[in-house]
């Protein structure tokens, strides 16, 4: 599912138009990456939680060249499902 998909369905299930929905789409979206931008947990019930999280210098492996290789440190983003959606 892409977010004209998700768009259709708001469509399709409100009263909204497509441009919209897509803007409702976009926005949502828009507004969740500012809040993992600035390391905030978001928690939707029922659906996921995503947090940011800190990762610390490792070694990985390069198959090709068959070397070990240092990767940085970084962040990630940790997705948590939730129960309901654990449920289906």
């Amino acid at each position: 599912m892409i977010k004209n998909d998700i768009a259709l369905e708001i469509e399709d299930r409100s009263e909204f138009s497509r441009a919209k929905s897509l803007k409702i789409v976009k926005e949502i979206l828009d507004s969740l990456k500012e809040a993992l931008a600035k390391d905030e947990k978001i928690e939707i019930r029922g659906f996921a939680s995503f947090k940011v999280v800190s990762k610390k210098t490792g070694f990985g492996r390069d198959i090709r060249r068959k070397k070990q290789i240092k990767i940085k440190e970084g962040k990630r983003i940790k997705f948590r499902s939730g129960q309901e959606l654990k449920n289906i």
